[in-house]
Protein backbone atom coordinates (compact mmCIF):
# COMPACT_ATOMS: atom_id res chain seq x y z
CA UNK A 1 0.00 0.00 0.00
CA UNK A 2 1.20 3.51 -0.76
CA UNK A 3 1.73 6.26 1.79
CA UNK A 4 2.19 9.34 -0.39
CA UNK A 5 1.08 9.74 -4.00
CA UNK A 6 2.03 12.67 -6.22
CA UNK A 7 -0.55 13.75 -8.78
CA UNK A 8 0.74 16.55 -11.02
CA UNK A 9 -2.14 18.27 -12.80
CA UNK A 10 -2.69 21.15 -15.19
CA UNK A 11 -5.94 22.81 -14.18
CA UNK A 12 -6.25 24.38 -17.63
CA UNK A 13 -6.33 20.95 -19.29
CA UNK A 14 -8.80 18.47 -17.81
CA UNK A 15 -7.16 15.60 -19.70
CA UNK A 16 -4.27 15.94 -17.24
CA UNK A 17 -6.51 14.81 -14.39
CA UNK A 18 -9.87 13.37 -15.55
CA UNK A 19 -8.56 9.82 -15.74
CA UNK A 20 -5.57 10.14 -13.44
CA UNK A 21 -7.48 11.51 -10.44
CA UNK A 22 -9.75 8.47 -9.93
CA UNK A 23 -6.76 6.16 -10.37
CA UNK A 24 -4.74 8.10 -7.79
CA UNK A 25 -7.68 8.04 -5.38
CA UNK A 26 -8.07 4.29 -5.88
CA UNK A 27 -4.35 3.69 -5.36
CA UNK A 28 -4.45 5.83 -2.22
CA UNK A 29 -7.06 3.57 -0.67
CA UNK A 30 -8.11 4.61 2.81
CA UNK A 31 -4.69 5.58 4.09
CA UNK A 32 -2.40 7.34 1.60
CA UNK A 33 -2.13 11.09 1.15
CA UNK A 34 -2.43 12.53 -2.34
CA UNK A 35 -0.16 15.46 -3.10
CA UNK A 36 -1.69 17.61 -5.86
CA UNK A 37 0.98 19.52 -7.74
CA UNK A 38 0.28 22.48 -9.98
CA UNK A 39 3.17 23.96 -11.89
CA UNK A 40 3.64 27.53 -13.04
CA UNK A 41 5.74 27.26 -16.16
CA UNK A 42 9.15 28.85 -16.38
CA UNK A 43 9.40 31.43 -19.14
CA UNK A 44 12.95 30.27 -19.81
CA UNK A 45 14.49 33.69 -20.12
CA UNK A 46 15.11 36.53 -17.72
CA UNK A 47 14.66 38.87 -20.66
CA UNK A 48 11.03 37.74 -21.01
CA UNK A 49 10.50 38.42 -17.31
CA UNK A 50 11.47 42.06 -17.78
CA UNK A 51 8.36 42.56 -19.94
CA UNK A 52 5.99 41.19 -17.30
CA UNK A 53 4.29 43.44 -14.74
CA UNK A 54 5.91 43.77 -11.33
CA UNK A 55 4.80 40.96 -9.02
CA UNK A 56 3.54 38.79 -11.90
CA UNK A 57 5.31 35.66 -10.67
CA UNK A 58 4.02 35.96 -7.10
CA UNK A 59 0.47 36.55 -8.38
CA UNK A 60 0.69 33.55 -10.72
CA UNK A 61 1.92 31.30 -7.90
CA UNK A 62 -0.82 32.50 -5.54
CA UNK A 63 -3.50 32.07 -8.22
CA UNK A 64 -2.28 28.51 -8.80
CA UNK A 65 -2.41 27.78 -5.07
CA UNK A 66 -5.95 29.16 -4.79
CA UNK A 67 -7.10 27.18 -7.84
CA UNK A 68 -5.58 23.96 -6.48
CA UNK A 69 -7.32 24.50 -3.13
CA UNK A 70 -10.65 24.94 -4.94
CA UNK A 71 -9.99 21.83 -7.03
CA UNK A 72 -9.15 19.79 -3.93
CA UNK A 73 -12.30 20.89 -2.10
CA UNK A 74 -14.42 19.86 -5.10
CA UNK A 75 -12.80 16.46 -5.73
CA UNK A 76 -11.83 15.15 -2.29
CA UNK A 77 -14.25 14.32 0.50
CA UNK A 78 -11.55 14.08 3.15
CA UNK A 79 -9.48 17.29 3.26
CA UNK A 80 -6.89 15.63 5.50
CA UNK A 81 -5.94 13.17 2.74
CA UNK A 82 -4.93 15.77 0.16
CA UNK A 83 -2.16 18.36 0.15
CA UNK A 84 -1.71 21.03 -2.48
CA UNK A 85 1.66 22.20 -3.73
CA UNK A 86 2.71 24.77 -6.28
CA UNK A 87 5.92 24.36 -8.24
CA UNK A 88 7.67 26.72 -10.61
CA UNK A 89 9.98 25.92 -13.47
CA UNK A 90 10.63 23.03 -15.81
CA UNK A 91 7.74 20.59 -15.57
CA UNK A 92 9.54 17.25 -15.30
CA UNK A 93 12.25 18.62 -13.01
CA UNK A 94 9.61 20.17 -10.75
CA UNK A 95 7.69 16.90 -10.58
CA UNK A 96 10.81 14.93 -9.69
CA UNK A 97 11.92 17.51 -7.12
CA UNK A 98 8.48 17.43 -5.45
CA UNK A 99 8.42 13.64 -5.45
CA UNK A 100 11.60 13.65 -3.41
CA UNK A 101 10.59 16.59 -1.22
CA UNK A 102 7.28 15.02 -0.19
CA UNK A 103 8.66 11.49 0.12
CA UNK A 104 6.18 10.04 -2.36
CA UNK A 105 6.25 6.37 -3.24
CA UNK A 106 4.13 6.68 -6.40
CA UNK A 107 3.65 9.31 -9.09
CA UNK A 108 0.40 9.13 -11.08
CA UNK A 109 0.38 11.04 -14.37
CA UNK A 110 -1.91 11.27 -17.35
CA UNK A 111 -0.67 10.93 -20.90
CA UNK A 112 -2.36 10.94 -24.26
CA UNK A 113 -2.54 7.76 -26.25
CA UNK A 114 0.70 7.55 -28.20
CA UNK A 115 1.09 8.70 -31.76
CA UNK A 116 4.12 10.23 -33.42
CA UNK A 117 3.20 13.89 -32.98
CA UNK A 118 1.87 13.62 -29.45
CA UNK A 119 4.76 11.48 -28.27
CA UNK A 120 7.08 14.32 -29.21
CA UNK A 121 5.01 17.29 -28.05
CA UNK A 122 2.79 16.10 -25.21
CA UNK A 123 4.53 13.17 -23.56
CA UNK A 124 7.97 14.75 -23.31
CA UNK A 125 7.50 15.54 -19.62
CA UNK A 126 5.90 12.18 -18.83
CA UNK A 127 8.79 10.42 -20.55
CA UNK A 128 11.34 12.42 -18.59
CA UNK A 129 9.63 11.64 -15.29
CA UNK A 130 9.42 7.93 -16.10
CA UNK A 131 13.10 7.82 -17.11
CA UNK A 132 14.46 9.72 -14.11
CA UNK A 133 12.10 8.95 -11.24
CA UNK A 134 13.43 7.03 -8.28
CA UNK A 135 9.89 5.85 -7.42
CA UNK A 136 7.22 4.07 -9.41
CA UNK A 137 5.33 6.08 -12.01
CA UNK A 138 1.85 5.05 -13.11
CA UNK A 139 0.96 6.54 -16.50
CA UNK A 140 -2.79 6.68 -17.07
CA UNK A 141 -4.19 6.81 -20.60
Amino acid sequence: MHRNILLPIDLQHSESWERALPVAQHMAGAQATIHLLGIVHDFGSSMVATFLPKGFEEKALQAMKDSLEDFASQHFQDPFRVRTHVGHGNISETILRNAEKHDVDLIVMASHKPDELRSILVSRDVNAVVRHSLVSVLVVR
